[in-house]
């Protein structure tokens, strides 16, 4: 039993050594080249230039976390290979699934712990570096229309920070007609729904489908856009990033009001189904790369490996980018990929304990 712990903390912990090397090296070189592109643009005190690299490495680190978990288990099984590590372990009855475990526990404890963070303010550090470099608030966003159940909505500004909005109109229709038109100075959100206020609304009446007249009143307060929270608003018209949080309920209110949610679900499959090709990417290699250093060259084989991991990644990113636009279905892009290679993984692994 104590050898059992001491086989599965070894690669523990030389499995986690290995992607944080990788997963900080990365996000390092990711942060530097962007911020040498950026530098210039950048106004303020030297802490701007420390906050932009912070908020450009968080971005980061949610990008090339995937590749990192697989780098590392390349490395891992390099390694192993190298000091013949492999060779003892197999001679004392351990299976490949036995050695892929405790590598596999860690990638799927870094890859939850990357979906929580995306539901936290995480989520935004793209968005915070680019206002740092542009020296806009990201907080306030200008222009938004949109539809809510019968009403079209027009908003000059929403400040999702204070979460009051600025200016608002509303125009409910009915039937080809519109049924009122109202003008606020400004709304604030209560938690749940719009409170607008001082608006002055305009009622039309008409009669055998043809406008007769109006009557102009004034509500001290009027409640609209149930259930649509600041940042909703914000990240769908403007297009930022969106907490997982509010990615699903943006979802759950665009089903509702029966809009198009390719785009709302891409970015959902893009958070927590589009790394899920790790696991069985992580296999394929652990199986495939040799486990005794006399039957390839370890270097060679470990380039390959780390190849074909990016041009697997660089497809991946490529059709996840083509159902942002509406081009394929979110489905078929990230979900069909990922089912594939975990398919295949399967095979190889069944296959694979056959043999042991």
């Amino acid at each position: 039993m104590r050898i059992n712990r001491l086989y599965f903390w070894y690669i523990m912990r030389l499995y986690t050594k290995n992607v944080l090397a990788i997963l900080v090296g990365l996000s390092f070189v990711f942060a530097l080249i962007d911020y040498l592109n950026s530098a210039s643009e950048i106004k303020g005190s030297a802490n701007q230039h420390i906050l932009y690299i912070y908020y450009v490495a968080q971005k980061a680190l949610s990008v090339v976390y995937p590749l990192a978990l697989i780098f590392g288990a390349i490395m891992t099984k390099s390694s192993m290979v190298k000091q013949n590590t492999i060779g003892a372990l197999h001679s004392f009855g351990y299976t490949k699934s036995r050695l892929l475990t405790p590598i596999l526990i860690v990638a799927l404890t870094v890859y939850l712990s990357f979906v929580w963070l995306q539901t936290t303010e995480f989520a935004h550090a793209d968005e915070d570096a680019f206002a740092i470099s542009t020296g806009q608030s990201s907080a306030n966003s200008k222009n938004l229309f949109f539809k809510y159940n019968n009403t079209y909505v027009y908003i000059d500004e929403l400040d999702a920070a204070t979460k009051q909005i600025k200016r608002l109109s509303l125009f409910e229709t009915k039937n080809n007609q519109v049924l009122y038109t109202m003008k606020a100075p400004y709304a604030d959100f209560d938690g749940k729904s719009w409170v607008v206020h001082n608006g002055t609304m305009q009622t039309y009446i008409y009669k055998d489908d043809i406008l007769k007249r109006y009557q102009e009143s004034f509500h001290k307060t009027f409640v609209t856009l149930k259930g649509y929270k600041p940042t909703i608003m914000d990240s769908l018209q403007s297009g930022k990033d969106m907490t997982l949080i509010d990615a699903f309920a943006t979802l759950k209110l665009l089903k509702k009001q029966k809009m198009e949610t390719a785009k709302i679900r891409a970015t959902i499959y893009e958070k927590i189904i589009f790394p899920l090709f790790v696991f069985g990417a992580i296999i394929v290699l652990f199986i495939k790369i040799p486990s005794y250093a006399r039957f390839a060259n370890s270097t060679l084989v470990s380039a390959f490996a780390i190849g074909g991991t990016l041009v697997s990644w660089g497809l991946l990113m490529g059709f996840g980018r083509l159902s942002l636009g509406g081009v394929i279905s979110p489905e078929i892009a990230y979900g069909l990929p990922v089912i594939i290679l975990s398919i295949y993984a399967f095979y190889l692994f069944i296959q694979r304990e056959k043999l042991s």
